[in-house]
């Protein structure tokens, strides 16, 4: 079935769920790392133009930081406030399974995560539940709707996942949320918003983290990973 198809039919669907166009004001507050956060959404929205529905919230997934950390920004620019959650990368953009992303990919079957800006549609029902469809709009990411790439939840993108074996499990490229934060990005990420993703390493006081460098010689034990329902889909894939 033609994917470009599918989202004509999701159109009116995302439109209804998504939130009132102005969100109640809350104090303003935040760091160094959010204002950057914000300038980065501002621009990601005049980039898209007049293609987006929504303009309140721009989600912004920082692939720079370790999966074990909240990476996933929800950025409220009429609220003036940044929420922070847990998201995986695709495990061909980490091989070693070491929780960090290594490269981005936009090839067919790579099992990457892609770069970029992409516009969130409407919800659906796939092999992960409720999933929110993703658009991509550069260069970057332009065979997500063709490769799948979606927001859904997984058992692997749970904190007690982070918890036993330091990272979170990897996707086949897709950003999946534990069951909680995902149902807010539902409430507030879907419905023709913006989300961009990129390898930022933004911390809380602005400045860049870098990639621990593997010493010469060392040898980075993996811990097994946890069984899970997809594995008789994608076996090893997390």
């Amino acid at each position: 079935m033609d994917r470009r198809g599918i989202i004509k039919g999701t159109l009116a669907l995302g439109a209804s769920l998504a939130l009132p166009a102005r969100l109640p004001a809350q104090a303003r507050g935040g760091n160094p790392r959010d204002a950057i956060l914000a300038q980065i959404a501002r621009r990601e929205q005049q980039k898209a133009g007049d293609r987006l529905w929504r303009t309140d919230i721009v989600g912004i997934a920082d692939f720079g930081l370790h999966s074990s950390q909240p990476r996933f920004h929800f950025v409220n620019l009429e609220a003036g406030r940044v929420d922070s959650y847990l998201v995986t990368h695709g495990s061909g953009s980490d091989p070693e399974h070491d929780g960090w992303l290594n490269w981005f990919s936009n090839v067919p079957e790579s099992l990457c995560t892609s770069r970029g800006a992409y516009m969130t549609y409407g919800w659906y029902t796939g092999r992960f539940g409720t999933s929110i469809r993703l658009d991509g709009l550069e260069a970057d990411n332009s065979n997500a709707l063709d490769r799948a790439i979606v927001m859904h939840r997984a058992d692997y993108a749970e904190p007690g996942h982070v918890a036993r074996w330091g990272r979170l499990g990897r996707s086949n490229g897709c950003f999946a949320m534990g069951d909680a934060d995902f149902k807010l990005a539902l409430l507030q990420l879907g419905g023709g918003r913006v989300l961009f993703a990129d390898r930022l390493g933004l911390a809380p006081d602005g400045s860049t983290i870098v990639r621990p460098q593997q010493e010469q010689g060392e040898i980075r034990p993996l811990m097994p990973d946890p069984p899970r329902g997809e594995d008789l889909v994608n076996p090893g894939v997390y």
